[in-house]
This record gives structure tokens, C-alpha cells and sequence, in this order.
């Protein structure tokens, strides 16, 4: 079987990865005890459950596939746990959120393996200012064309999702005035950005053998698309979430992704177009400047619309798909965020506020996601 080969998934499965930060336990700065977390975290886990990042302050966690919401959640709850005690152990602290509120790049150390030095060779300092923090969602597709669909459709809502998970307001010791800064580290690389505008899965490969043949890829990793297929594993995956302070928050997103993609896959409202990516980059930006507040162009209507209203109308309208797929409550909690004007980047800045010290920001965001108290000041 070749890289290129599809893997069909079970219709609608959901997956999660996310990207974590390990502080240390004194001025909660990053440390760079990856390895250490991960060997602990590994024995009393399944293989490949924590895996290293591009950098030694980074942990993935990766969840198994799940029919729907209940049992991802039950399992990031779990995993969040196992990680934690492993954090306990090694006094260190793990985070959430979508930036490190003051580290400086230039401290970090590239994690010793192969692909990552490869990475440093290729992009230089990049690879060290990649020090942020995402999650990626995964949703299964029953063959490639499904897949093409679900990535230019899922495109027209990237602004929801940047704007439901931003927590990435600081950056170096600056507020930056974006909800998510994360995603201007991203933006650098000049595979970043979103998917051609192709419409089959053979059309697709044609795009991929020909960026290969001019040695500008060596496999599907090398894109580093927003939304992009992931043949190995037979899923469409979206990528631009800034990992959020809390499991729980993580696994409503994952809800949403996947109640979308049944929606989508199941009453077919939106045809792919590359309409789509005429006003992409001004939507992303509007996300990630503005979250709930930006406005986007739909590209299907050309009107300017509040973001906050485009996605109160999208859960409402998947909201049955969400309650087949066990999902209602994780979405109508969304929803209901949606209403209050509930970030985790305004919850950061409000710690700020009230503590004064960006120390103390990153020591909350540490006890917030490893469960040790709630979001409150």
C-alpha cells in the first residue's frame, strides 16, 4: 500500500490530537522534560497515546478513534489524568492553551529525532518559534473523493473554529491584541494555508505527485494545510483549533467538527467552491484578530456577516446531526459560550488583570488543565 492510498473509515469517527505545554514548577516558564513526561505517560498507556513534538517544552496526546462525543470525552478525561500524575511525579506542570504566555523561542531546544532536525535544517528558526500549541480534530470519510468534499465545505467554517478555541492572546511576554497569535507562527511556512482547489481524489493525487516530483514534498506531512486529507488514516483533519484550557472544551470541539461533517455529508447544503478561498485569508484573519467579534464574508451569499451570528446559526443547524452522533450537550455548551461572548484567550486576559504577572497566567492555565481548580479569578 502506498502513501497515497486512501484508507476508508467508518463514516463520521472522531479523533483528536492535542498539543500540550510543559512548565516548570517554579516561575512556570516552559521546560524541556518531553521525554521524561512521555516514557512515564507510555507505561501505563497504549503505544503512541503521548509522542514528542518539534521542540522538548511540547507533548501530543492522541486519543483512539470514537463513534461520538461521550467516549472521546471519557478518554481525553482519562488521558488528562495520566499525564497529569505523570507531570506530578516529575514536578513539572502541563497546560493547555494555545501559546505560552512569555517563553522566548530562542530558548528552545529542538526534540532529538530525525524529522525534527530535518525541520530545523529546512526552516531554520521557524521550527523553533513552531513552539505553539494546537488541537487537531480527525473525522472519518468513507473514501478520497468524501475526503476532498469534506476538506473545501469544512473550509468555509475555519473562522468558527478559530474563534471557538482561541487561547493564544499573549506571545513573548506581549499581548499581542489577537485572540489567536498561534496562528501567525503557523502562516510562515509557505506549505501553510489552505488545500488546492480540486475536486476528486485522483485530481488531488495529481497535485501531490507533481508537488513531489518537484521535490517540494516528500509525503502528505509536508502540507501544512488548515484543513487537509490524511490518507493513512482515512480521515479529513482540521488543524487550526489553538488548544483549548480544558479537555472538556476540547472534546466539544471535536463534537462540532464531526456533527458538521455528518451534516454536510448528509443533506449536502453547501457545494464546494473556490469561492471558498477568495476571502480565506480575510475570514482567518478576522478569527483571529477579532474571535467572536470578527466578521466574515460568506462567499455563498457575498455578504458581510457578524461571525458570532454565523456560528450560533451552524450549531443550530447540526444540532440534530449532534444528538445521533451523542453529542447535543456538548454543543448546545458551545452554543451557549457563543451567547455569553466566552473565549479562553478573554478568560487569559483576565487573569492578567486581576494578577499582574503573565507567571501566574501560566501557572493557572496549569491548574485549569490539569483539573487542580475551575475558570474562575
Amino acid at each position: 500500500m502506498s502513501d497515497t492510498d486512501f484508507t476508508a473509515s467508518p463514516g463520521h469517527t472522531v479523533g483528536v490530537e492535542l498539543e500540550l505545554q510543559i512548565l516548570n514548577a517554579r516561575d512556570f516558564n516552559l521546560a524541556r522534560d518531553a521525554a521524561d513526561v512521555i516514557a512515564l505517560v507510555e507505561r501505563s498507556g497504549r503505544p503512541g497515546e503521548a509522542k514528542p513534538e518539534i521542540t522538548e517544552s511540547m507533548l501530543e496526546l492522541n486519543t483512539s478513534v470514537h463513534p461520538g462525543y461521550e467516549p472521546l470525552a471519557r478518554e481525553l478525561l482519562e488521558l488528562r489524568d495520566r499525564v497529569s500524575a505523570a507531570g506530578e511525579r516529575l514536578n513539572v506542570r502541563i497546560a493547555g492553551g494555545g501559546s505560552h504566555p512569555f517563553h522566548s523561542w530562542s530558548d528552545r531546544r529542538i526534540y532529538p529525532s530525525e524529522r525534527f532536525r530535518s525541520l530545523m535544517e529546512r526552516y531554520g528558526y521557524l521550527a523553533k518559534q513552531f513552539t505553539v500549541f494546537g488541537q487537531h480534530v480527525h473525522v472519518g470519510c468513507a473514501d478520497g473523493d468524501e475526503a476532498i468534499y469534506l476538506t473545501h465545505v469544512l473550509a468555509r467554517f475555519v473562522p468558527h473554529f478559530i474563534a471557538l478555541s482561541a487561547s493564544s492572546p499573549f506571545q513573548e511576554g506581549a499581548d499581542t491584541l489577537y485572540q489567536s497569535s498561534r496562528l501567525n507562527a503557523v502562516a510562515a511556512f509557505p506549505l501553510s494555508g489552505h488545500a488546492p482547489f480540486v475536486q476528486s481524489w485522483e485530481e488531488f493525487l495529481g497535485y501531490f505527485n507533481r508537488m513531489r516530483g518537484h521535490r517540494i514534498v516528500e509525503s502528505m506531512k509536508d502540507f501544512y494545510w488548515d484543513v487537509r486529507p490524511k490518507p493513512e488514516y482515512g480521515t479529513v483533519e482540521v488543524r487550526v483549533f489553538d488548544t483549548p484550557l480544558t479537555v472538556e472544551r476540547a472534546a466539544r470541539l471535536a463534537a462540532y467538527v464531526q456533527a458538521l461533517a455528518s451534516y454536510a455529508l448528509a443533506e449536502r447544503p453547501l457545494a464546494p467552491t473556490a469561492e471558498v478561498y477568495t476571502f480565506y485569508n480575510y475570514n482567518r484573519y478576522q478569527a483571529c484578530r477579532y474571535g467572536l467579534e470578527g466578521v466574515l464574508i460568506d462567499p455563498y451569499r457575498e455578504a458581510r456577516v457578524p461571525l458570532r451570528e454565523d456560528i450560533a446559526d451552524a450549531l443550530a443547524a447540526v444540532a440534530p446531526h449532534a444528538a445521533e452522533l451523542g453529542g447535543a450537550a456538548a454543543v448546545e455548551e458551545l452554543a451557549a459560550g457563543v451567547r455569553e461572548g466566552w473565549s479562553d484567550a478573554a478568560w487569559l486576559r483576565k487573569v492578567h488583570r486581576a494578577r499582574g504577572s503573565l507567571s501566574d497566567v501560566a501557572r493557572m492555565q496549569s491548574e485549569v488543565w490539569m483539573g487542580k481548580s475551575g475558570l474562575g479569578i
